[in-house]
């Protein structure tokens, strides 16, 4: 019940680099058939290990250590030094003023020079998607060779409550409101509308908590996580210090009959439940990108080409539909189709929606986070756009060869967001 209370909450209106890749030594991957010096690409990126939110190992950090964290790691990795970053964007939901004085805090906690600037975005679950557009819209636009585009998010310290001032008129127009309706009840709306039972939703569940179990048993996450030394108190007030360098949201012992069992969470007839919905969570991730011609006069390494992007609406009583219609329109601008993608990352608000986006769009299923996804991680709101990309551009590193991947989610208020990356391969 505690669970699904956090989940009700939340759907209603510094460590070393040594085990990770040594990016000083990588030699820029051999670029792309249609590379150009103009390319807006990733150099690096990293993220926090993803905290449940309340009761897990990050629940007393506050985001501006969790972005300090990513953002210095990130940069010492590569020894690019912060004067040279033109801007820095960071997504955030839920702090006030979508954490504009957070970000700042944490820009200075991490030996930044006031002479750079930083600002933030919310473009809700897809804030840390946005970030990363908004940064390389500056570097197509020379307003700047170098960026660190940011997510982060305490669902922890902050939830999502009072919407703000609001006219009396939205109840006089239907979309707007249809705005206001409960998340977890658009899901339900999607798997009424189009079909999809619990039974594949909860399959869904079980595959996303298997492959995200697999992929830390394996170690797969290492290198794209940044130990975090933190405070954490414990049952009885009592401080202690941690490093938390694990998701702890991921439940290897999950079954299909332990889903059954769990009671639907938004109404009594229902079909989304704590198990098949994505986890409220505490986490951070940072990348870093820039001009291709600037990356390599730095001799940087290049570790993706982003090809695409995407913003589209839906209806917002089906908000999470967004990436059915936001993935084929970023496939388009890049002039590939679903054929050609080699890993999905698609963000797993609620099982109902992700199973509609890939039926909907043909997506195989082996070719859909194929290291679990927000059911089994979590769901930090502003950082999981930054999240995905980083750890889709390490799961294609890992495949060793020219690949390509998209990187999706639904967004509350009915949109959706998509981005194609090229990864140029070894």
């Amino acid at each position: 019940m505690h669970r699904l209370k956090i989940i009700s909450g939340h759907l209603s209106p510094a460590g070393s680099s040594e085990d990770r890749w040594d990016l000083r030594r990588t030699e820029c991957g051999s670029a792309a058939r249609s590379s150009s010096p103009e390319d807006v690409v990733v150099v690096h990126g990293l993220r926090t290990a993803i905290g449940k939110a309340k009761r897990g190992a990050l629940k007393d950090t506050t985001p501006d250590e969790l972005l300090s964290a990513v953002m210095a790691a990130v940069l010492r990795d590569v020894g690019l030094s912060p004067n040279k970053l033109g801007d820095v964007c960071v997504g955030n939901v839920l702090q006030p003023g979508a954490g504009a004085l957070m970000a700042r805090v944490a820009h200075f906690l991490s030996g930044f020079p006031d002479s750079v600037p930083v600002y933030t975005v919310n473009r809700q679950c897809s804030s840390g998607l946005q970030a990363l557009f908004n940064i390389a819209g500056a570097i197509r636009s020379r307003s700047i060779d170098l960026g660190l585009a940011c997510g982060v998010e305490s669902m922890s310290l902050r939830s999502i409550g009072n919407p703000g001032d609001l006219s009396s008129r939205l109840m006089d127009n239907d979309k707007a409101r249809d705005c206001i309706i409960p998340m977890g009840i658009t899901s339900e709306n999607v798997a009424e509308r189009f079909g999809v039972s619990r039974e594949k939703q909860d399959a869904f569940a079980l595959s996303s908590q298997q492959k995200a179990a697999r992929a830390q048993s394996s170690g797969l996450f290492d290198q794209e996580i940044v130990p975090v030394t933190t405070k954490l108190v414990d049952d009885e007030g009592k401080e202690h210090e941690v490093t938390v360098s694990k998701d702890d949201g991921i439940r290897a012992g999950t079954t299909l009959e332990g889903l059954r069992k769990l009671r639907p969470a938004f109404k009594p007839d229902g079909s989304t439940t704590a198990g098949n919905s994505s986890q409220v969570s505490d986490g951070a991730a940072a990348v870093l990108i820039g001009r291709r011609s600037a990356v390599e006069a730095l001799g940087l390494p290049v570790l993706g080409v982003l090809r695409a992007s995407a913003v589209v609406g839906v209806p917002p009583d089906v908000m999470g539909i967004g990436p059915a219609f936001a993935i084929p329109a970023a496939l388009e601008q890049a002039g590939l189709t679903v054929a050609d993608i080699d890993v999905f990352e698609i963000n797993e608000a609620f099982a109902s929606q992700a199973v509609y986006c890939v039926e909907k769009l043909g997506i195989p299923l082996e070719k859909v986070n194929p290291n679990g996804g927000a059911i089994a991680l979590g769901h930090p709101l502003g950082c999981t756009g930054a999240r995905q990309v980083v750890t889709l551009l390490n799961e294609l590193r890992r495949r060793g060869r020219r690949a390509y991947g998209v990187v999706s989610m639904c967004i509350g208020t009915g949109m959706g967001a998509a981005a194609v990356f090229e990864y140029p391969g070894p």
